[in-house]
């Protein structure tokens, strides 16, 4: 997705929309990931979470990947020279193997559909190491009742919006669930709000998924000195 045309409103549609709130749910497990050296995060919009992560990750290598050239300069304009940015399809960007300790992001899965996610997410568990952590935030549908009503209006009226404005192509959310433990990660910290529609989500690595491609990690099994 191009945010161009809408990057000089973006943050305003974003206030207009949910306040603060994705500020909030882009930051929840930022103070968990200071230890970070080598990072990279992918279309973060205009650097607002970006700068917290420059200020907190003062002595990390970070590498920031947008597709939006008015978005990145934003970014860039926010966040300083210390971040190597890329211009760039996350998809189709040559990204070196077992290099990142930290993955980066917010309000971007849901711009794919399935095919292109489980494609991007197999790319960047190469990409990260094995002990590597995962930092998303996103919308989610919740299940059943007025709430799954809600949300589906909700988030019907934000993908014809992005269409429209954007062109983007994705209609509905997916799952990203299935396909970062496909890759190894497991989920080890969530917190949502508005009523589930928001979701912050820390994902790991564990040491023990010494291969990139692993399906499943049996930590129990392994031993001391084995």
């Amino acid at each position: 997705m191009n945010c161009d045309p809408i990057a000089r409103w973006y943050r305003w549609f974003e206030y207009l929309g949910f306040g603060r709130e994705l500020e909030r749910r882009r930051e929840a497990f930022l103070p968990s990931v200071a230890d970070a050296r080598r990072i990279l995060v992918l279309g973060d919009g205009d650097g607002r979470f970006l700068v917290k992560l420059v200020e907190q990750n003062q002595a990390a290598s970070i590498d920031y990947i947008d597709l939006s050239s008015r978005m990145l300069a934003m970014a860039r304009d926010r966040a300083g020279d210390s971040v190597t940015y890329h211009l760039a399809d996350a998809r189709t960007i040559p990204l070196p193997a077992a290099e990142y300790d930290l993955i980066v992001t917010h309000f971007f899965l849901d711009c794919f559909d399935e095919p292109d996610a489980e494609l991007l997410i197999a790319r960047l568990g190469t990409a990260a190491k094995d002990n590597a952590r995962w930092l998303i935030s996103e919308f989610r549908q919740p299940d059943g009742g007025w709430r799954a009503m809600w949300a589906r209006a909700w988030l019907g009226s934000l993908y014809f919006f992005f269409r429209v404005t954007t062109g983007l192509t994705t209609s509905s959310l997916i799952d990203h669930h299935p396909l970062l433990e496909r890759a190894g990660f497991r989920l080890t910290r969530h917190q949502s709000s508005r009523f589930h529609l928001l979701a912050s989500e820390l994902w790991g690595r564990p040491p023990a998924c010494e291969s990139r491609r692993v399906t499943s990690c049996d930590t129990s099994s392994k031993t001391h000195g084995s």
